[in-house]
């Protein structure tokens, strides 16, 4: 994989302030040694470009994308970056938002934004480690009609997520290694 300027500043801010080392229990329940909060850099003014020009690069060969997103709140920073560095760059992605439950007031919408029935879209996920985020997401996103193109992570944590995700039939990309952290 080409190593871009920003991909290789987008590691750099990851590791210095995204990584904590100790004692973790994950989402999963499984214990690690490490833990890496991608809200620590997703949501700073100076990272979440280089998030929106390396997933840029990540999914840009994925044809007929029209929206990304995922579930709150992990992928919102990560959509909006997509969106925002897309548009400076002439594309047109939209972003969504999938909340973990339908709204019960309202009109009591799961998936947020853009109508998505026939549209391509890809799935984001901050950092990756069971696949449980990713495939809820997909689940609610095909009950409204879309086409579920690939599923995009930032940080994969080389915890299943991936055999998780293509067991469902979907395409799973990443833009950022464990051994890219130095943490393989």
């Amino acid at each position: 994989m080409d190593i871009t300027d920003a991909r290789r500043q987008l590691i750099d801010h990851i590791s210095a302030d995204a990584v904590f080392h100790g004692d973790f229990t994950l989402t999963s329940g499984k214990k690690a040694s490490y833990y890496v909060d991608l809200r620590k850099v997703s949501l700073d003014h100076r990272v979440a470009p280089l998030i929106g020009q390396v997933m840029l690069d990540l999914i840009h060969d994925v044809p007929g994308v029209s929206a990304v997103g995922g579930m709150t709140m992990g992928a919102d920073p990560v959509a909006a970056a997509i969106l925002h560095q897309g548009a400076a760059r002439g594309l047109a992605y939209d972003a969504f938002v999938v909340r973990k439950e339908p709204k019960d007031h309202g009109r009591g919408k799961q998936v947020e934004g853009p109508d998505l029935e026939g549209k391509r879209v890809i799935v984001l996920e901050d950092t990756s480690t069971t696949g449980g985020s990713p495939l809820k997401a997909i689940e609610a996103l095909r009950k409204v009609g879309a086409e579920v193109a690939a599923v995009a992570v930032v940080v994969d944590r080389a915890t299943g997520a991936r055999e998780v995700i293509e067991a469902a039939g979907v395409p799973y990309l990443y833009a950022i290694g464990l051994e890219d952290l130095g943490l393989a």
